[in-house]
């Protein structure tokens, strides 16, 4: 609760620091919680911003297929790793989410709001490590693919199909990465779930946002992993056509994770958002002479 300390107000530490009230949820709450996200996505659209998230990492591959590299090999790889980006780029997401509960207004744009949360240091610090997880599953997709095959390249989807579904190089290409990458997107699950919405929520710093997740999972693993491979699935369908299915495939989730979160974490009533820093008032551009030389006076001017 909030105490007062002279004339300025401050937030009290909870007598309960063992975390937050962790429910246990059924397979039919994740049922609901993507019925919810995709009712808020029609309700806000929000094509534009994912966009501007997926084209940047696809712009990465096309300057891999013109300096001569072959991109088919990084295909998979990279629709498997919006799984693991994809908490921290639905950042805006949440907070549309969180207006529409609360009954505000919502517009796609409002989605920036999440910018000047007190908590989006320590979202930027939790997403820093989900690239470098990201950036550290290409490459090790990229070597394994280089110890199957070699640095020899492909010369169509047709040679790429035969080489992985029709060799042993290929079987165990996929054996392999498929193994690899399925612990890099359990740690991402465990360490993220419902990580960024508590931040955004509660404030919470990376640390313990992070412990809760993991919480959330150990109390319900069957849940989680069925959530897992719905995003998994989810992901793979929205790389089709060229990446454009993410558009609407993000945005779901992204929403979806919001309710989610709610679903799993017990509301805290006496709980009392910290409210966003001002926005600074912009001074119009006939007052930079007197502000740059505050000795003249105005009669001066």
């Amino acid at each position: 609760m909030a105490t007062l300390q002279g004339n300025v107000p401050t937030m009290a530490q909870p007598a309960d620091t063992a975390g937050p009230v962790i429910r246990t949820i059924q397979l039919s709450d994740l049922h609901d919680a993507l019925k919810r996200g995709w009712e808020d996505f029609k309700a806000v659209p929000s094509h534009a911003i994912i966009l501007c998230v997926i084209y940047p990492v696809l712009g990465l591959v096309l300057a891999r297929a013109a300096m001569g590299y072959s991109v088919l090999p990084l295909l998979f790889p990279l629709a498997a790793g919006f799984a693991l980006i994809g908490p921290f780029a639905a950042l805006g997401l949440y907070e549309l989410s969180s207006r529409r509960e609360r009954g505000e207004e919502a517009s796609a744009w409002d989605a920036m709001e999440v910018l000047r949360s007190p908590s989006f240091g320590a979202m930027l610090g939790l997403g820093t490590l989900l690239f470098a997880l990201f950036v550290t599953w290409v490459a090790t997709a990229q070597a394994i693919y280089v110890a199957a095959f070699g640095y020899e390249g492909v010369s169509g989807i047709s040679d790429f199909v035969r080489r992985v579904l029709t060799t042993e190089q290929g079987w165990w290409l996929i054996v392999v990465g498929c193994g690899t990458g399925f612990l890099f997107a359990l740690a991402a699950l465990c360490i993220s779930a419902v990580s960024f919405p508590l931040m955004l929520d509660r404030h919470a710093g990376a640390l313990d946002a992070m412990v809760t997740s993991l919480r959330v999972v150990a109390r319900n693993p069957a849940p989680m992993a069925a959530w897992g491979l719905i995003v998994a699935v989810l992901l793979a369908l929205g790389t089709l056509p060229a990446f454009l299915g993410l558009a609407v495939v993000l945005p779901l989730l992204g929403h979806a994770t919001w309710h989610l979160y709610r679903k799993v974490i017990v509301s805290d009533p006496n709980a009392r958002p910290v409210p966003p820093p001002p926005h600074r008032p912009r001074k119009p551009a006939a007052d930079f002479p007197a502000n740059l030389f505050p000795w003249r006076s105005k009669t001066d001017a």
